[in-house]
């Protein structure tokens, strides 16, 4: 029986937002039209916090030991013409607490730009006295040698070379100290044969060959970049040995499982009987760039590339089930069917083979001959991204989101300390330090939990806030929930969340530390099941039913240590038209912001100002990306910085630390129901058909962008 993949969700079924029918079969597996996968009865808060924190009156986190990679003098070590396994550039520690470059308290001053105004053009807009290029899209070459890109003789050899599909997260890596050259490190997330293959009708109709050219169309790129003139615009470097340019995909690259799942019972299979290297990397959302020059990437909606789950072992059902996996079908909706090519994507026949994904990531751009890693100990669930900041012991602190319905907020702290310097000793430790340390959880309590009815309406404080705790998990080897081992935990880690009683949050995505100030920011993009029929109420961090637009997360960690096990909390933002009354902005003016819909990923400028990309736009208009201060009289003032064409998602985002640059990824142009290759509803961004792709845009006259 054909498996028609471009089925509507069940009328009446809420979606992520205002995502197209197309968007939520090929990017979750029509995840909204399946059970919630949390179906734990634990308590959502802890006791209620008697006394109030004000919005205002939030402890500021100290000086942080933070590093930022960036493109200024001191920023690289010449690496231009290494070779291969060349240790990456690591800049120099900047002193505790150094305030921005501009002198400024970070994130505090005035944006520029005129925002602009919210549309529904298919092209790329940016504000006046910017420009934008699209840097590289789907199909142009990586490796050297790669064949020039045919849309009706795709192949799996030549995808494997090329650039590949629905392109997320965005890195840049400076390959020298000047600040001319780069490594663009790039997530490809999902494929969607609608749109790659002339002819399409259904994933049964494909070819094996096309089956394999999706599979390598996923995974990650690095590509080498150079500064066009001196000015913020970047290009591929299209001639030279250009030896860090690789292609990591699904369909034939090897990770290495590390850390102290590796090895267990959990992850063996026949094909690997030790449990400890895996095929392919699925998924790949967010990342973020780590201080020792590596890209961590997260693998999210894992879950749909499988099948025979109703074949499965009963012992292993509850488990499949929490992951989002069907054990009803042989072949849930939207199903990919891989199993054509692999029968290690059966379940019915390898039912660890799941247990093998849904971890970070971490891929070393500089050295193209090493495997990358997945990391257990940061736990098994759906990452959106990983994102590092240094503590001020030296410990490295990992932040991290489950993306689903009513999952948790995670943090990893390593054993290990980082070492400081460009050496290849400090290189080397720096490389082992996510493969032991300490996983949490976190617990968010309420300041005034009688008051929150759904409405969005603010408390009589002025703030949706409150006190959290990081509950622990695991500790290298040894667990602290009652009746799992530690590598338990780590591989079914959101059973280890339900079990401790951890806040059930509206899809946390993006969770980014600020190098400047410490402070944690969470995209929580929406949620359409909050407080409908049995799921769980709003609470104070999650404020609103039947949540379409989603909210900002700001956590302080206590007296401003990154490794802390307690925290303070706000919603700086709470998304949406800024007339709807349930809206807010930090207290400013909401006459003078802009709409903003489903908060997906975040960045920070050199200065600390807080960059918002969004997914799906709730409010009937293309999805952008915003910028506001994150201190001062500024803080709220939101304001569109650029819009992606019809149909599409912008992700990314990376400004470059001269702060001349922004990066954004345009995933799923024209990704609308009914649309193919022939009939595109988009032609971005050459004219003919869509093709994802990375977009760089500049200020006209060099100047910093954004203020």
């Amino acid at each position: 029986m054909s498996d028609r993949p471009r089925l509507l969700p069940l009328l009446g079924t809420p979606r992520h937002g205002s995502r197209d029918a197309m968007t939520c079969l090929y990017r979750c597996g029509n995840a909204c039209d399946h059970p919630v996968p949390n179906t734990s009865d634990n308590a959502y808060f802890g006791d209620v916090v008697n006394a109030e924190v004000s919005r205002r009156g939030v402890v500021r986190a100290g000086a942080v030991g933070a590093l930022v990679l960036g493109f200024s003098g001191a920023a690289a070590g010449a690496l231009a013409g290494a070779a291969p396994a060349a240790a990456a550039p690591v800049p120099p520690m900047p002193p505790a607490g150094q305030p921005a470059a501009t002198g400024r308290r970070p994130g505090s001053g005035a944006l520029t730009f005129k925002p602009i105004p919210p549309n529904t053009l298919d092209t790329f807009v940016v504000p006046n006295g910017y420009d934008h290029a699209v840097v590289i899209r789907w199909g142009d070459p990586v490796v050297p040698g790669a064949p020039e890109f045919n849309l009706r003789r795709q192949t799996a050899a030549a995808q494997a070379k090329q650039f590949g599909y629905n392109n997320d997260f965005v890195g840049v890596l400076p390959l020298d100290k000047g600040g001319k050259r780069a490594l663009l490190v790039v997530n490809h997330e999902y494929t969607n044969e609608d749109l790659m293959f002339p002819g399409f009708t259904s994933q049964d109709a494909l070819t094996v060959e096309q089956v394999k050219v999706a599979m390598a169309a996923h995974g990650m790129s690095v590509v080498e970049i150079e500064r066009v003139a001196g000015s913020g615009q970047w290009r591929v470097v299209g001639s030279g040995r250009r030896p860090y340019n690789r292609r990591v995909d699904a369909l034939s690259s090897a990770f290495e499982l590390t850390g102290p799942a590796a090895g267990s019972s959990f992850v063996k299979t026949a094909a690997d009987p030790k449990g400890r290297t895996v095929i392919g990397t699925l998924n790949n959302c967010a990342g973020g760039v780590t201080p020792w020059g590596t890209v961590l990437s997260g693998e999210e909606n894992f879950n749909q590339y499988f099948v025979g789950g109703d074949a499965a072992p009963e012992s292993e059902k509850a488990r499949l089930a929490r992951y989002g996996i069907s054990t009803t079908a042989r072949y849930p909706s939207g199903s990919r069917k891989w199993d054509r090519v692999a029968d290690r994507f059966d379940l019915a026949k390898h039912p660890n083979e799941a247990n093998r994904h849904g971890w970070i990531v971490e891929i070393d751009p500089f050295d193209p001959q090493s495997r990358p890693r997945k990391h257990t100990a940061l736990g098994r669930f759906k990452h959106e991204g990983a994102n590092v900041i240094v503590a001020r012991s030296g410990h490295v602190v990992a932040y991290m989101g489950d993306d689903e319905r009513f999952d948790y907020l995670y943090k990893f702290v390593s054993d290990k300390k980082f070492m400081k310097g460009d050496s290849w000793v400090a290189r080397k430790h720096n490389l082992t330090l996510l493969e032991s340390g300490t996983l949490y959880v976190a617990k968010l309590d309420q300041t005034s939990a009688a008051e929150i009815d759904g409405s969005g309406t603010l408390p009589s404080d002025g703030a949706f806030n409150g006190k959290g705790r990081w509950i622990k998990l695991v500790s290298g080897n040894r667990s602290y929930v009652d009746g799992m081992t530690a590598a338990e935990v780590l591989t079914f880690t959101r059973f280890a969340g339900d079990k401790v009683g951890a806040t059930k949050m509206d899809r946390p995505e993006d969770v980014e530390p600020s190098l400047l100030t410490g402070k944690v920011y969470v995209a929580l993009t929406n949620n359409t099941n909050r407080g409908v029929g049995s799921n769980p109420a709003a609470d104070e961090a999650n404020p609103r039913s039947a949540n379409r637009h989603g909210q900002i997360l700001e956590l302080v960690e206590d007296r401003g240590d990154n490794t802390a096990d307690a925290f303070s909390w706000s919603l700086p933002i709470v998304c949406g038209d800024p007339a709807d009354p349930s809206t807010y902005f930090a207290g400013y003016d909401k006459t003078k912001v802009s709409p903003i819909s489903c908060p997906d990923n975040v960045a920070f400028d050199a200065t600390g100002n807080l960059w918002i990309s969004t997914d799906g736009n709730a409010l009937g208009s293309n999805d952008g990306l915003f910028a506001t201060a994150t201190e001062g009289p500024e803080r709220g003032h939101l304001k569109q910085f650029l819009t992606v064409p019809v149909g599409a998602e912008t992700c990314g985002p990376f400004i470059t630390d001269d702060n001349r640059s922004v990066f954004v990824a345009v995933q799923h142009p024209g990704e609308i129901t009914g649309a193919t290759v022939d009939k595109p509803a988009s032609t971005w961004p050459d004219g003919d058909y869509a093709k994802p792709g990375v977009v760089v845009t500049w200020r006209l006259d060099g100047g910093p962008v954004g203020s």
